[in-house]
């Protein structure tokens, strides 16, 4: 087959690494990748929003089959837009991007098929926003409605901070148009973890566990990113609460996606809060892999991704069934100095070949781009996923912290404690 992924970042790194391993792949094309994506791709420079230029790059090298990596050109139509034009691609429709393209609808669907999730409102007016608050309180969490790149959301410990966000939304242009809505909600104490399946318009098949660290700082300190650092499998989520998860959250969405006539198909990622006392809710629902859980999947990933995506777009996952490594998968994400404010962009990034010189170690490149002369060059925020694998989250972490230390990238910077929780359990 002839595969096209789309995407630039980490996740389509590791996607791409792992569609080249599949023996029903016979050439591999990526747009428009990064410098780590061209030692497994052919990449095609054009971008991940461009529709048009999707279509006819498809049309153009004859693309059995597109993989669509980010939520952007799900959201805007992407997969509709290919399956007018015959050409098969994994990922959900508009309609069913929704899921994570508005979180009001999201919130709306939870209520209405009893998706246990946290309490919330949504508000097109800041004043009606700002008067919910003061009879709410805080703790509080404000999210922008659309999509903004993992930066909508703000958990506010003061009110002060809870009406700046809504201000910075609403009347700031913060994030255009996806801040001209919000949803205000209840904040959930407890330990988040990420919960992915495979969901076929039926069946829903689950894939593995992962917990993610948002925030910049070591501790879980400084600003909201999207993402320094991952692991798999997310010990908080035991055997009989995955079960829990498919039970109450997964399968009640898929029914619930197909009776409102938008019917999904893709990977669905749940983002889940594990409260104190063990009950599990919805926090956001993602339709795309996670960056950078994707790299730790993708690591433990035994059987052939292929098929199972395929399956995915046509309807047969209901006879299928993937395996994986006992072995726990950890990456530490290396961004540029500055991230996620201001950064700079062009510095050389080198001792990449020592630092993945064994085997259970694979450097992703994001934010990546080829110099004049091969060189890497930074050309991002979030530059690169430092993946290891190993028989616990422990040893893995060590490994992937030995390999971070071989890089030489002085403009860079990362968190030096993913993994906390669960090697503190």
């Amino acid at each position: 087959m002839r595969i096209l992924v789309v995407g630039s970042g980490g996740r389509e790194h590791a996607l791409c690494w792992t569609i080249a391993a599949s023996p029903l792949c016979e050439e591999l094309y990526c747009a428009p990748g990064n410098a780590g994506v061209a030692q497994d791709a052919v990449c095609v420079p054009v971008g991940a929003k461009d529709l048009d230029g999707l279509i006819a790059l498809a049309r153009d090298k004859r693309i059995d089959y597109v993989v669509v990596g980010p939520e952007g050109p799900l959201v805007a139509g992407l997969v509709d837009r290919l399956a007018e034009a015959g050409i098969k691609a994994f990922g959900p429709s508009a309609a069913a991007a929704a899921l994570e393209g508005s979180k009001g609808f999201m919130k709306d669907l939870c209520a209405k098929h009893g998706i246990p999730t946290a309490g919330y409102r949504r508000f097109t007016e800041a004043a009606a926003a700002k008067a919910y608050l003061r009879e709410q309180g805080v703790p509080i969490v404000v999210k922008a409605d659309g999509l903004a790149a993992g930066k909508g959301v703000t958990v506010a410990t003061t009110l002060a901070e809870a009406e700046a966000a809504i201000e910075a939304a609403m009347e700031g242009d913060a994030f255009g148009a996806a801040g001209s809505e919000l949803v205000i909600e209840e904040f959930l104490e407890g330990e988040e973890a990420s919960f992915f399946a495979l969901v076929d318009g039926e069946t829903a098949l689950p894939l593995a566990t992962a917990q993610d660290h948002k925030r910049v700082g070591d501790g879980d300190t400084g600003p909201n990113t999207g993402g320094m650092g991952a692991y798999s499998p997310a010990p908080v989520l035991s055997e009989a609460r995955c079960q829990e998860v498919m039970e109450r959250i997964i399968l009640p969405t898929v029914r619930g996606m197909k009776a409102e006539g938008r019917p999904y198909k893709g990977v669905l990622y749940a983002g889940l809060m594990v409260a104190p006392d063990g009950a599990i809710r919805l926090l956001e629902y993602n339709v795309r892999f996670g960056d950078p859980e994707c790299q730790v999947l993708m690591m433990r990933l035994m059987s052939d991704l292929l098929p199972a995506l395929i399956a995915t777009t046509d309807g047969v996952l209901s006879s299928f069934d993937l395996r994986w490594y006992d072995e726990a998968a950890l990456v530490v994400v290396m961004a540029a100095k500055g991230y996620p404010g201001a950064y700079e962009k062009g510095s050389a990034i080198r001792g990449l070949e020592d630092a993945a010189q064994n085997d259970d170690v694979m450097v992703f490149q994001a934010g990546t781009k080829a110099g004049p002369e091969g060189e890497i060059l930074a050309n991002g925020g979030r530059v690169l996923g430092v993946t290891a694998i190993a028989p616990d989250i422990a040893e893995a972490q060590a490994r992937a912290y030995q390999a971070v230390d071989r890089i030489d990238w002085p403009e860079g910077f990362c968190r030096r404690d993913i993994g906390w929780r669960a090697v503190g359990r």
